[in-house]
């Protein structure tokens, strides 16, 4: 059976709730429209939802084409206007210094108003996407059958039942490969959809998927079931799961497309 992607999600603001697509453009950068906005708190240090729960309930719409956002809160209450930025500010970013600019009007208020913290909304540089390890993991991927076997881990440890791909935040979902199978295509490129990318590596997990997908509750013990199979995988970033890869060739992606394998990828 081929491979073909069997979803497709971005998060317009990291650490937000993922936003679902049936298409997406991939650029040199990654994903567009993806991690196009971030969050610092009041020492300018960028917040993710590994430390703040509730920044999974707010669910981001970004109109890139109309540069419009809206942030939907618990209770339909929606934050909306035009993306407007004030002077780029020096901001602490996984320990890089970035220069990204705050985004003007109620956004930020009303982000710390729900979370109970000081927090501001600062767009992307436009030299840096706000993906953590930058272009060569611009794009992420998730075989359905990895995320399979993970259930049945976490159902022999006593926790039954679905798991939702949401809670590792992943681009592409990819149906028809068999338990971790994508990570037999590290250092080779693939054809999806129009685009083409270079699988560079596993994507090592954090607390972060620990979270419920909607309610940003930690609820099941994610990291101990990946532990419990995947402890001796070799991998540069520990407890991984899924992949990353940089962009070979821009292109459209659809749902449905096929994900071809190649031969070895070009080095960066």
């Amino acid at each position: 059976m081929s491979a073909t992607v069997t979803w497709i999600s971005i998060a317009p603001v990291k650490g937000m709730r993922m936003q679902e697509l049936s298409e997406v453009e991939l650029t040199r950068q990654g994903a567009a429209g993806d991690r196009e906005f971030f969050l610092v708190d009041g020492k300018q240090t960028m917040i993710s939802a590994t430390r703040l729960g509730p920044l999974i309930e707010i669910t981001p719409d970004l109109d890139r084409e109309a540069g419009t956002l809206a942030l939907r809160f618990p209770g339909d209450r929606i934050t909306s206007g035009p993306v407007e930025t004030g002077p780029p500010e020096p901001v602490d970013f996984y320990g890089l210094t970035l220069h990204a600019r705050p985004v003007l009007g109620d956004f930020s208020p009303a982000i710390s108003e729900h979370c109970g913290l000081e927090l501001k909304l600062v767009a992307r540089p436009e030299n840096r996407s706000a993906v953590d390890r930058g272009p060569i993991g611009g794009v992420t991927l998730l075989g359905v059958g990895s995320l399979e076997r993970l259930e049945s881990a976490a159902g022999e440890a006593g926790e039954p039942g679905s798991i939702d791909q949401r809670r590792f935040r992943m681009n592409f979902g990819a149906e028809g490969l068999g338990p971790h199978e994508e990570d037999d295509w590290i250092d080779r490129q693939v054809e999806i959809g129009q685009a083409a990318v270079v699988i560079r590596d596993r994507v090592g997990r954090c607390a972060a998927t620990t979270r419920d997908p909607d309610r940003g509750v930690v609820d099941l013990k994610t990291l101990h079931h990946i532990r419990s199979y995947r402890d001796d995988v070799i991998s540069e970033e520990p407890l991984p799961f899924g992949v990353y890869a940089s962009v070979e060739r821009p292109g459209t992606v659809r749902l449905g497309d096929p994900l071809v394998p190649g031969g070895p990828g070009a080095r960066l």
